[in-house]
């Protein structure tokens, strides 16, 4: 109990909510994963930034947005993880630009761009995250990405430092940033093109059904699980290597979609990915190529 009081002492004093032992599967798609050490929800950037100035540096701080594409092992994440509330969720249009928050979700930042007009946006409509994750991630689908888009992105750094920094300084490639660990986006801005919001509309309607038929998202899944290696798609090799439907624990290979994992009930995170782990075995052995995660795997094993 005195080391519980001592570790909490040491925690900076913070305008916004910080709690112990905060539980992620709540929130997390997978539905399952040990607790956060701490959780911090900032009031906004200026808590944000003088919390993790203030904060030990041996400290461990992660960004979490609804857990979309992240597999939470069993012994929780220590650290603090960092969670932006809806205060951070704003969107704001100007011209063919949409700023918008790093709580703000992909439907909602399409949405705001499809009622100005602005078309380009359509494809965050299949992506089930925050702007801050599409950013760090540079996240895509249907032919699209992030990076295709952004025009900068305002981060406060593990170090509490608040940079805005243009697109071409963040290092994108193939669902990948140079944010490092700990780095928080708490704005993005998106620059589209002209477009007639029915047509915007019916596009994001085409989204939303070819992602509802062919995509598991009525069960307890996650994003992608692997990366698509050079021409070849990770769901193919997944499948031509015998791993549909394939169960470890409580965790199962996706029968509708075999780059998805699926928790059927009582999976845990270690679950989950020991799957994962055995896909990528057999996937090399039929076919002689090593798939990439995709999906972010975060905290201790048990």
């Amino acid at each position: 109990m005195a080391a519980k009081r001592d570790q909490a002492a040491r925690m900076p004093a913070v305008r916004g909510a910080l709690t112990e032992k905060e539980p992620l599967a709540t929130f997390i798609w997978f539905r399952t994963g040990g607790p956060a050490d701490w959780m911090f929800r900032p009031e906004d950037v200026e808590d944000l930034s003088a919390f993790l100035t203030e904060l030990d540096p041996d400290v461990p701080v992660m960004p979490v947005g609804v857990g979309s594409n992240m597999i939470v092992r069993s012994g929780g994440v220590p650290g603090v993880t960092v969670r932006l509330s809806k205060a951070f969720a704003k969107i704001a249009v100007d011209g063919m630009r949409v700023r918008c928050g790093g709580a703000a979700m992909g439907i909602t930042v399409a949405s705001a761009a499809r009622d100005a007009g602005i078309a380009g946006l359509e494809f965050l409509r299949g992506i089930p995250g925050t702007a801050g994750g599409a950013v760090r991630m540079n996240a895509g689908a249907y032919g699209s990405e992030v990076a295709d888009f952004l025009i900068e992105a305002t981060v406060v750094r593990r170090s509490g430092a608040v940079e805005t920094l243009p697109a071409d300084e963040l290092g994108f490639r193939y669902r990948h940033s140079n944010l490092q660990d700990g780095d928080v986006v708490v704005e993005a801005v998106f620059e589209g093109r002209p477009g007639d919001p029915v047509e915007i509309g019916r596009r994001m309607d085409e989204i939303q059904a070819q992602r509802e038929a062919s995509q598991p998202t009525r069960t307890q899944t996650g994003g992608s699980t692997f990366k698509n290696p050079d021409g070849q798609k990770a769901w193919q090799l997944v499948d031509a290597a015998g791993c549909r439907g394939l169960i470890v624990g409580g965790a199962q290979v996706s029968e509708k979609h075999t780059n998805f994992l699926i928790n059927t009930g009582n999976a845990t995170g270690d679950d989950i990915e020991a799957l994962g782990e055995e896909v990528r075995a057999r996937v090399k052995s039929d076919s002689g190529i090593e798939l990439e995660w995709e999906i972010e795997r975060v905290g201790r094993r048990k």
